[in-house]
């Protein structure tokens, strides 16, 4: 199948109005023809006054054809603008679609992709890539068809008066032109391509930077704390300060080459008169040095029109490579939809494994399992806690049951059915989870907490947050219709978290997933948090089943009671029992209390020091 061009593959998203980009073209044409009529009238002019000087006052036509010349100027004014109007249409709605197509596709994408592309560099492809679009539909197409008429109608008027000061105009224009393929050719396109992953780098890099300056104020460190931000940026400048040093040379020559048709001019009419100086001769020369500098500015713009072409097809090739992702399959039989209801709320993993690609992998080595070969069993109503070392897989395998992404092998499944099979609505309703980092959007908490539940009313929302133990709704502002972040509120993350709690209790669903949910909360705020995953866990009403909860926390303390514990290391289940069988093993999980018990213990005395000293 032959590929379609960028052109085309722009033109699709236009739909209707892809008319008004062909329109744009031909309008800039005329515009184009329309702007060399003014340089006839100047030739009109200087030959009038050629022909009667020193008695000026003969040339009785002067004044009108400058007014011939200023209104042709104004037309093709006015036809450019119209140009530009039917091409702005076009390609804002080119834009509008390409964002639409692609933020419908991320976020139908796994958690996985997205996590492997990074925030900073998906914000930078939609908007990015799609105004680039934007800006090549909307200026450099029309100015192309321009560019393209206007040494069509220049060369008619550079041979029409005298051919040989008209090709000596050329020679100039040739050299330009050799010299700018140079400095447009296969090599810019591999140099754009790294330029855009230096700066998408540099962008991604800049985001987690961002999100760490909490990090680096509280030990008050330095940008150097984050090598990878630093190397991001300095691996721009190196690229940058290479690219403009390469093409010093290329560019004074170009800059010579296209400035330096009076050069020629002037020794073309010292050759051509050494016979003497005709009316004529001095008309044409005199005309030719009033219109060339045109030349020189047609050919800048074809110059910046195929780096802007370059920059289109490498954004084009970015938004596909982010299209080409595939979402998780989703079931389409009937048949299967009818036998893909849970029987209950049990989870079980079947040989589950999974490794991260070289993009998510900092190393770029081969992929190291994240999760390898495990298999557990989680009846209905049990609470199941995860823990182990960080980078152990305990988030990966809470994320693979919410199917954020599936695994490379093994399955998992929800009341004895797969959650391959299971449509992803019905999935969505089956598990709720509260993450360790989570994030509220730039609305009222009522609607940050409906987004769980979208027909849920006030008092519902009400009782979700009481449920969650959030008593500082009264002191805000608007109450529950308070916008959070900017030009609103801040919250703690405690507060956040507990925001996230009420979600979860609002929504109900009988699978809970805890990933570190008491990961940002203070001591006071922590209490909070354990009484509001308590009140979830039980379920909406005192007589309801028990929910199914799997949490990873490191806060050992918040896990005593799990029905049973699973140590992970290395992407494996090493260890697995209720707290007090893994203490008497002995093994690792006994070590991690040992450890764990004895910074409670500092943590206490130290305190308590504090507290002396006070007194």
């Amino acid at each position: 199948m032959k590929k379609q061009s960028n052109l085309a593959r722009l033109m699709g998203y236009a739909k209707g109005h892809r008319i008004l980009t062909y329109l744009s073209w031909i309008l800039s044409v005329i515009s184009a023809l329309l702007a060399l009529v003014p340089f006839w009238y100047i030739w009109r002019i200087i030959h009038d006054i050629l022909e009667v000087s020193p008695d000026f006052s003969q040339a009785g036509n002067i004044t009108c054809y400058g007014w011939y010349a200023v209104l042709f100027a104004i037309i093709s004014i006015v036809v450019y603008i119209a140009a530009l109007m039917c091409s702005h249409i076009s390609a804002f709605r080119v834009a509008a679609n390409i964002r639409k197509e692609l933020m419908r596709h991320i976020a139908a994408l796994p958690l996985g992709v997205t996590e492997k592309y990074g925030s900073g560099k998906l914000r930078r492809i939609v908007n990015n890539s799609s105004a680039a679009t934007e800006t090549y539909l909307a200026h450099r197409l029309p100015d192309k068809a321009g560019a393209i008429a206007t040494p069509i109608g220049l060369l008619f008027l550079l041979l029409v008066f005298d051919w040989r000061l008209g090709l000596l105009s050329l020679v100039p224009v040739v050299l330009g032109f050799l010299i700018m393929m140079k400095m447009t050719g296969k090599d810019m396109k591999q140099r754009m391509e790294q330029y855009q992953n230096a700066l998408s780098d540099m962008s991604n890099e800049a985001v987690e930077y961002v999100r760490g300056v909490p990090v680096v104020k509280t030990f008050g460190q330095t940008i150097f704390s984050f090598k990878r931000f630093k190397a991001a940026i300095d691996n721009y400048e190196r690229w940058v300060i290479t690219y403009t040093k390469g093409l010093r040379l290329p560019m004074m020559f170009y800059t010579t080459a296209i400035n330096g048709v009076f050069a020629f001019l002037i020794a073309g009419g010292i050759l051509f008169t050494t016979n003497g100086v005709t009316n004529e001769l001095l008309l044409n020369l005199i005309f030719y040095i009033v219109i060339t500098p045109v030349i020189g500015t047609t050919l800048t713009k074809i110059m910046f029109m195929s780096e802007d072409s370059m920059i289109v097809d490498d954004a084009i090739s970015r938004i596909d490579e982010v299209l080409n992702e595939k979402p998780l399959p989703e079931i389409k039989s009937k048949e299967t939809l009818v036998n893909s209801v849970p029987i209950d709320n049990s989870i079980t993993l079947e040989h589950v494994s999974y490794a991260y690609d070289k993009a998510h992998n900092s190393t770029n080595s081969i992929p190291k399992n994240a999760l390898n070969d495990v298999s557990l069993s989680i009846k209905p109503g049990q609470i199941v806690a995860l823990v182990g070392a960080s980078g152990g897989g305990k988030t990966t395998l809470a994320n693979i049951i919410t199917r954020f992404f599936d695994p490379q092998k093994g399955r998992i499944l929800i009341g004895n059915i797969d959650i391959r099979n299971i449509p992803k609505e019905a999935l969505m309703n089956k598990v709720s989870f509260v993450f360790q980092n989570s994030r509220l959007i730039k609305a009222s908490i009522l609607e940050n907490v409906r987004m769980a539940k979208p027909d849920a009313t006030r008092e519902e929302i009400m009782d979700a947050l009481k449920a969650a133990q959030l008593d500082i709704i009264e002191k805000l502002p608007n109450g529950i219709d308070t916008v959070v972040g900017t030009n609103g509120v801040y919250l703690s993350g405690g507060e956040q978290q507990r925001i996230a709690i009420s979600r979860a209790i609002l929504k109900n669903a009988p699978i809970l997933i805890l990933d570190e949910a008491t990961a940002f909360a203070d001591p006071d705020n922590e209490v909070r948090v354990q009484q509001a995953l308590s009140a979830l866990s039980k379920g909406e009403k005192a007589d309801s089943p028990k929910k199914t909860v799997l949490m990873i926390a490191h806060r050992l303390s918040s896990i005593i009671d799990a029905d049973c514990i699973y140590v992970l290391q290395d992407g494996e289940i090493a260890e697995s029992g209720t707290h007090s069988e893994l203490i008497e093993k002995n093994g690792i999980f006994a070590h991690m209390w040992k450890n764990y018990s004895e910074a409670a213990e500092w943590k206490i005395l130290n305190e308590n020091k504090g507290l002396e000293v006070k007194a």
